[in-house]
């Protein structure tokens, strides 16, 4: 996770999961199954849940992106 420091405090804080040979979608999935958004149970607005995978074999990144509002 990632939460701005001034002077961007205004952004939205960021969750981030990391997959290798798997998917986007499936972090995704993952940031939402296991409620990593309870550590900021006191912040109030947008949060960014960022999905991010690797692929050995071919060598690429896919990124999936959505806002959630607490």
């Amino acid at each position: 996770m990632f939460t701005p420091n001034a002077p961007y405090i205004t952004k939205p804080p960021m969750i981030i999961e990391l997959k290798v040979n798997k998917s986007s979608e499936s972090a995704l999935k993952q940031i939402k199954n296991k409620a990593y958004s309870t550590c900021l149970k006191n912040y109030q607005g947008e949060v960014l849940l960022v999905g991010i995978n690797y692929d050995n074999d071919t060598k690429e990144c896919s990124c999936k992106i959505e806002v959630m509002n607490k």
